[in-house]
């Protein structure tokens, strides 16, 4: 069996509006690196399942929003980013696709710093996409942002197919291989790596 092959089809076989699509290139002239088509499809049907509050780690130029608010249409989502560029094509492409402003707030700051600020078990899914390196500081303080039987989603949890390759040591790969682990590990948590993009790990807080 060919996974490479299964893989290709599987990031093909979606399609994205033009909104998304013109988002994501704002992302790319920004070199930024937005998540793939097939795993912004995936954030959807797992928005779906009755999600209300979502935040989200790494705005970008809201790519991943979009496919998130696309769940319904009373889902609320705190976003926080640094850069304050992106976050205002993000608004830009929130207001093109017609989401009320009451159904997002978008914070610039360090996700260090403003995590902390928001309320322990208030949201139903957090998506974790910033800095490698804080990536395990943003997923402790998710899972305390997150009420029972809310969903954490890691992304880039394979790191440009680094992850999977044990002689890759660098400092980001090394950090999101050990918080993998930690997370499919935990006695807490129901966790699943999936290979979509560059890699979506999902754990349920039990």
């Amino acid at each position: 069996m060919d996974k490479a092959q299964s893989w290709t089809y599987a990031e093909h076989i979606v399609e994205e509006s033009d909104l998304v699509l013109h988002a994501r290139q704002q992302a790319s002239d920004l070199g930024l690196k937005a998540l793939s088509a097939a795993t912004g499809h995936f954030l959807t049907a797992l928005a779906a399942m009755g999600v209300k509050t979502i935040a989200e780690i790494g705005t970008g130029t809201g790519v991943s929003a979009l496919y998130l608010l696309a769940a319904s249409t009373d889902s609320v989502l705190t976003s926080i980013d640094t850069d304050a560029e992106a976050q205002a094509y993000a608004r830009e492409s929130f207001s093109a696709a017609r989401i009320r402003p009451g159904r997002y707030r978008l914070i610039n700051g360090r996700s260090a710093d403003m995590l902390p600020r928001l309320a322990s078990r208030s949201y139903d899914l957090v998506l974790v996409d910033g800095d490698p390196l804080e990536a395990a500081g943003d997923v402790s303080e998710a899972l305390r942002m997150l009420r029972p039987g809310g969903t954490l989603v890691l992304a880039h949890a394979l790191h440009d197919d680094r992850v999977a390759d044990p002689a890759r040591r660098d400092e980001a790969t090394v950090a999101l291989r050990n918080l993998g682990r930690e997370l499919i590990e935990a006695e807490d948590l129901v966790s699943s790596l999936n290979p979509l993009g560059d890699g979506v790990l999902v754990s349920v807080k039990r």
